[in-house]
């Protein structure tokens, strides 16, 4: 939703009916992960996708039908030998689309939503999108971190909303988006009512080490990524915001100072990517001995060439580190594609972070066989 959350808010404001498409699930090849959105507005304007083209037109044709009768609808998208190109995917893969009616009535905190995802406050928000109580449908919960910040709305019961609450503040500590499953009332073991939790944390942060020429191409994909890009050097000749104009923070400090208050102040998680590529031992040596220490972050890389590397290791090793912790180390950083170019350089780092959060490994898919989009695990669909 988030992608589309400036629209629905305008139409909401001005008091309309808006059709909101939600991919709630999704199995095998789907193009879209849960949490892709599609709007229909009071003016049949489409916005977003959940299929990248496969289903928008069924989806766009339901959520019309939906706005009119004010009944939400959980659908399954997928494929069939006979009917592969009609409303299926024809990548093989299998959606569940959530399309709801939005408007005041029905969805009367989206205001104070959209205000805590604009300033980068984490909040959640929990709807149950299949019961066997039609009347069930579209019930939605707003769950925000703090255990004394009593949830806004109801799943229909007592014992529902308390299961759900502690759950999504889990999902939410961890910025996930999941389809949690229950017993009709909330029963922890059980099926019936399936509850589509969609975490809105502040965006994942990447911590570029070194404000030069590479560092300025690594930082712009990684806003183009959908990080929050902090650029730091301890030098405040090359760390202005004239050189790095497109990142969110620019900051002259010492990179190890300046990592050990932001482990301190909380502000580093499981999402965090961290670049050093100052490849200058008095910068990297001290800010990569506590990034690697750290016991949850998404990504540590170094520039340098192997004689640098070596020679990191030997000093990281005469700090203290262990061979478990170095081997967290992705240095030299980045895939190799022969990149030669500040602008390449930074692709082959963008793609190494890739690879390394979804499971790839970087070969072409030509030569590989088996799925494209990588996932944790393999789930089958209910029913």
């Amino acid at each position: 939703m988030r992608d589309v959350l400036p629209d629905l808010v305008g139409w909401w404001k001005g008091g309309d009916a808006i059709g909101l498409a939600t991919v709630v699930g999704t199995w095998s090849s789907a193009p879209r992960q849960p949490g892709a959105a599609m709007l229909v507005g009071p003016d049949d304007t489409a916005v977003g996708s959940v299929s990248g083209g496969c289903v928008e037109s069924a989806v766009y044709q339901l959520a019309q039908e939906v706005v009119r009768s004010g009944r939400p609808v959980l659908q399954r998208y997928g494929v069939s030998d006979n009917d592969a190109f009609a409303v299926g995917l024809t990548c093989g893969g299998i959606l569940d689309v959530f399309v709801e009616p939005v408007s005041r009535q029905t969805f009367p905190q989206l205001a104070e939503v959209a205000a805590d995802i604009d300033g980068s406050r984490p909040v959640a928000v929990a709807t149950v999108v299949d019961h066997p109580d039609p009347a069930r449908l579209g019930a939605r919960m707003i769950i925000r971190p703090a255990e004394d910040s009593a949830p806004q709305g109801t799943m229909g019961s007592p014992r529902a909303d308390a299961a759900v609450a502690d759950d999504v503040r889990g999902l939410l500590a961890a910025g996930k988006t999941e389809l949690l499953t229950y017993g009709p009332d909330g029963q922890r073991r059980g099926a019936g009512m399936r509850v589509f939790a969609a975490s809105y944390a502040p965006r994942p942060r990447m911590l570029v080490f070194g404000a030069i020429d590479f560092a300025a191409a690594v930082a712009r994909l990684g806003t183009f990524l959908g990080y929050r890009v902090t650029v730091c050097d301890a030098r405040p000749v090359f760390a202005t915001r004239a050189r790095f104009p497109e990142v969110d923070e620019v900051v002259v400090d010492w990179p190890h100072r300046y990592l050990a208050a932001e482990i301190e102040a909380g502000r580093i998680d499981a999402r965090t990517v961290i670049c050093v590529l100052t490849h200058d031992p008095k910068f990297d040596v001290p800010v990569l001995e506590i990034a690697l220490r750290l016991p949850e972050v998404g990504y540590v890389g170094a520039m340098g060439s192997r004689r640098t590397h070596d020679e990191r290791l030997q000093r990281l090793r005469e700090a203290g580190l262990t061979e478990q912790e170095l081997a967290r180390l992705s240095s030299p950083i980045g895939l190799d594609l022969g990149a030669r170019t500040p602008e390449e350089t930074a692709v082959s780092i963008a793609a190494e972070i890739v690879g390394q959060r979804w499971g790839g490994n970087g070969s072409r898919l030509t030569e590989v066989t088996g799925r494209i989009h990588h996932v944790a695990s393999e789930v089958r669909p209910p029913g």
